[in-house]
């Protein structure tokens, strides 16, 4: 069991994820299903991914999702998002990673704004670690983020994750690192598009990221994704009615099995724009 593990290997082995999770949350079953591709995105969950799609959201909505990996409960994650869109839409989240020996919070409060085709965005993020034994420990980040239509079907999104790589400890000289994701939109069809992204942390190799969403009907979409380095394969579905979403996303990769994400999207108000 987890909490029988001396506390010093729980904090090796949780390193690398811990140092993922604090750069990129990523939340919401949509971007899940598409290999976690959603540099190009604009729904509910852009406050806690790119935040310039909070720019192009049109109703007042909040969200609420759950990941889980049965295989080792504790890398179980929860997110909520609230936004409200206007001629700067603003959106709040809230991330959630961990049990009670290894916790980390993230609170982000974000703004959006479109010019034209393009979008701006820009958030601050409350991080808060906490470890059993050890204490607390919370950090201010700053991301900034853009997406931009070229064309009618191709459209270009960016993000930079904690651009002002905040200390996590000045004794060490350790920072959060700063994490920058690239990604293109191809609309094939009204009701088909491919997205393909890179995300890059500047202490590790690129991750290649790509997804198709497909509209089988009004109310019904199919999705798949893959990621190269670490290899990972997704498919997801979406169902949607007038004031409600429901996301489903599969993931499965051999190092760490499987992973599923069920999302709930219910929107307050329509058509504030």
């Amino acid at each position: 069991m987890i909490n029988l593990l001396p506390l010093p290997l729980m904090i090796v082995s949780f390193g690398y994820i811990v140092s993922a999770q604090s750069t990129a949350p990523l939340p919401g079953a949509r971007a899940h299903s598409l290999g976690y591709s959603s540099a190009c995105l604009a729904d509910e969950w852009s406050v806690l991914n790119n935040v310039a799609g909070l720019a192009k959201v049109k109703d007042v909505s909040v969200g609420f999702t759950y990941d889980m990996q049965p295989s080792f409960m504790p890398f179980d994650k929860v997110a909520f998002a609230l936004c409200r869109p206007g001629k700067i839409s603003i959106g709040l989240g809230f991330f959630r990673f961990g049990d009670n020996l290894y916790q980390e919070q993230i609170l982000s409060g974000g703004a959006g704004s479109a010019i034209g085709t393009t979008a701006i965005g820009l958030k601050v993020n409350y991080i808060r670690y906490s470890v059993s034994g050890i204490g607390d420990k919370g950090i201010l980040s700053i991301s900034l983020g853009g997406i931009s239509e070229l064309t009618p079907r191709l459209t270009v999104g960016a993000h930079i994750i904690n651009v002002n790589q905040p200390f996590l400890s000045k004794a060490d000289d350790e920072r959060l690192p700063t994490l920058l994701i690239v990604g293109l939109m191809f609309k094939l069809r009204d009701n088909a598009f491919v997205v393909t992204e890179l995300e890059k942390d500047m202490e590790f190799k690129a991750v290649w990221k790509s997804g198709l969403e497909y509209t089988l009907h009004k109310k019904l979409l199919i999705r798949t994704g893959f990621n190269l380095y670490p290899s990972a394969g997704f498919f997801g579905l979406g169902f949607r009615l007038r004031k409600f979403n429901a996301d489903y996303a599969f993931q499965y990769s051999a190092g760490w099995g499987s992973r599923h994400e069920a999302t709930v999207v219910y929107r307050l108000k329509t058509s504030m724009r």
